[in-house]
């Protein structure tokens, strides 16, 4: 499991939005034994504070874990606090029942081998619907606008802004012939988008000891659905990361999408990981 996602080393990186901390727990000499980043939005506002967390494993049992989330519940104030655990561990588990918090979301990591010789058949597209490789510099706007009606209900997704959309494209992973957008007329005269798979490439050591694929994004607009647009979409993803020479694809859903777990379960997904969203409310 990555220490982090992928939010949090962005964010390391290049900072982030109003009201994000960082908070580093470092041993005598000052090195460091545990981070957490911590996101409040803006000032006032009402909504929980978000938070990640991770001990170094040779600093564990030893209460650094603890004094992170003690610091991170006085940074929010009387705000209702959620914090991530990535990777279901009972240290972590019984760290955060302690402490008062509760299960509040649970996201999978699912994969599948991309060995299968019949992720090179052709996929059915609705009559009149063809796909293209994202362009740079063209179809910002318009992946944003269907990316934030796909995901209207998705706590962070739908509410990407042209600055997370720019930073990915700046990332030394990002490759647009994986960017596959589903395209109703001419995108440069008026056509419209209705759906998009962005697929991801992880280097040897950040998913294992091998390169995998990520199915990144899939996002169908809610006026598309029901056309069979997902299932083609995830086909021809998969097709392109097999053609790389990849033998594994990721990907990663929320627990309590029933519809959607069962569909990667047909396609072949197994549950892999688990990432926990531990809530305290005040």
């Amino acid at each position: 499991m990555r220490p982090l996602s992928e939010e949090g080393e962005l964010r390391l990186q290049h900072g982030g939005p109003p009201g994000g901390r960082d908070v580093l727990a470092t041993d005598a000499d000052g090195v460091p034994l545990g981070y957490a980043r911590l996101e409040l939005g803006e000032p006032g506002s009402a909504e929980d504070a978000e938070a990640e967390l991770v001990v170094a494993p040779a600093a564990r049992g030893r209460g650094t874990g603890r004094a992170l989330l003690a610091r991170l519940e006085e940074l929010a104030g009387g705000r209702p606090l959620r914090v991530w655990a990535h990777g279901d561990l009972p240290a972590a588990a019984a760290l955060a029942g302690a402490r008062g918090y509760t299960r509040a979301r649970v996201l999978l990591q699912m994969r599948r081998p991309l060995t299968d010789a019949d992720l090179d058949a052709p996929a059915p597209l609705p009559e009149g619907v063809h796909v293209e490789a994202f362009r740079p510099g063209r179809d910002e706007e318009a992946w944003l606008r269907v990316n934030a009606r796909a995901f209207a209900t998705h706590p962070e997704q739908g509410s990407w802004t042209a600055t997370d959309l720019a930073l990915r494209e700046a990332e030394p992973w990002f490759d647009p012939a994986g960017f596959l957008l589903a395209w109703r007329g001419d995108p440069a005269g008026g056509g419209t988008l209705l759906g998009s798979h962005w697929t991801k490439v992880h280097p040897p050591g950040d998913a294992g000891p091998d390169p995998a694929g990520e199915v990144y994004v899939l996002g169908i607009d809610p006026g598309a659905q029901g056309l069979g647009l997902g299932r083609a979409l995830t086909a021809l993803g998969l097709a392109h990361l097999r053609r790389t020479g990849l033998g594994q694809v990721l990907l990663y859903v929320e627990e309590d999408n029933v519809p959607a777990v069962a569909l990667y379960e047909r396609t072949g997904f197994t549950r892999f990981a688990v990432d926990v969203s531990w809530r305290l409310s005040r």
